[in-house]
């Protein structure tokens, strides 16, 4: 067996090389479907925070995910509009900067996530599963009403948005920043298992009665890794809207919630790269079993039956000899 470490190291140098092989040999469309893969590792990080830490099963997280799309996509309309968006004395009119995008994208999906968390974590167990699925389907409905913003058609963006010293229209360099927007990411959740509050949120997971006891807060720990879980989904809603320049009501479908929860049980509930590994192998068998058949997911039903079966830390507890923690 191979040390974790070894395992995240060879990852990284994946998604490194995959890419810088694609343009070499000029395949633009593999350094697009690594562009994809990387984007819902980087959702599924946030996800992994509140799952994998803090053991909170969310079915929900497409909320954060489409608001942060949602929120990239109204404000990119009203820039190729020049409609100006009015927020009181405030106007976001021609913002076409992607740093004021992904800090209206975080800040929004963090209100959410803190306004659904305060509601959701007063449940545990399978009714926690069902608020935020309530939640999820309450905002892919609205979505879907919405018709100032395409309704059930969705938003089509024409120009991708900027950022400075890149060109971002250029696939290897949009890509390079969403790799580093992940990175980043990875170090934040890192840190946050490491740290103090990340040690007493494990313990939040594993029994809540006796952090009380000690006279800790164990829904403040909670809620406060929802929140910035939520900012983390959102902000790569945004980067999935630039990429697609598109936005749509599906962004909110339960469907997506359930596949972020399955890229982490593939990659390893509560792992570092679990997440992505998961992305890398949901993503090349959308690809290339897609092209196939139509019923590709069947294959991956049989993937995750046997990882649930037979190897409970998922890829990187095969590989590791180690289980997971156990949610």
């Amino acid at each position: 067996m191979i040390g974790e470490r070894h395992v995240n190291l060879a990852v990284l140098a994946g998604l490194v090389i995959v890419p810088l092989w694609a343009l070499w040999a000029d395949e633009i469309f593999t350094i697009t479907l690594t562009t994809r893969a990387v984007i819902l590792a980087l959702a599924a990080v946030g996800l992994n925070i509140a799952l994998g830490i803090g053991g909170m099963v969310s079915f929900g997280h497409a909320v954060f995910f489409g608001l942060g799309g949602y929120a990239m996509g109204i404000l990119a309309f009203h820039a190729q509009s020049y409609t100006p968006l009015q927020f009181g004395p405030l106007s976001l009119a021609g913002t076409k900067s992607m740093q004021v995008i992904w800090l209206v994208a975080m800040v929004t999906s963090a209100l959410a996530a803190w306004v659904i968390g305060l509601l959701s974590l007063r449940t545990t167990g399978v009714y926690f599963i069902m608020i935020t699925l309530a939640f999820g389907q309450m905002f892919f409905y609205f979505a879907i009403s919405w018709g100032s913003y395409g309704g059930e058609d969705g938003l089509s963006i024409y120009v991708r948005n900027g950022f400075p010293g890149l060109n971002t229209l250029v696939p290897i360099q949009f890509f390079w920043l969403c790799l580093v927007a992940l990175c980043v990411a990875l170090v934040v959740q890192w840190r946050l298992r490491t740290s103090p509050f990340g040690l007493t949120l494990n313990a939040v997971r594993q029994t809540p009665q006796r952090v009380e006891t000690v006279g800790l807060n164990p829904r403040k720990h909670k809620l406060v890794a929802f929140v910035i879980s939520g900012a983390i989904t959102g902000l790569a809603g945004a980067l999935f809207a630039d990429l697609n320049r598109f936005v749509s009501p599906t962004m909110f479908s339960w469907q997506l919630s359930g596949e972020l929860i399955i890229l982490i049980i593939i990659g390893g509930v509560g792992r570092l790269m679990g997440p992505v590994i998961g992305a890398a192998i949901f993503v090349a068998l959308e690809h290339w079993l897609g092209g196939l058949t139509d019923f590709w997911h069947i294959w991956l039903g049989v993937i995750l039956i046997c990882i649930v079966l037979f190897g409970r830390g998922g890829v990187i507890g095969l590989l590791t000899g180690k289980e997971g923690p156990h949610v």
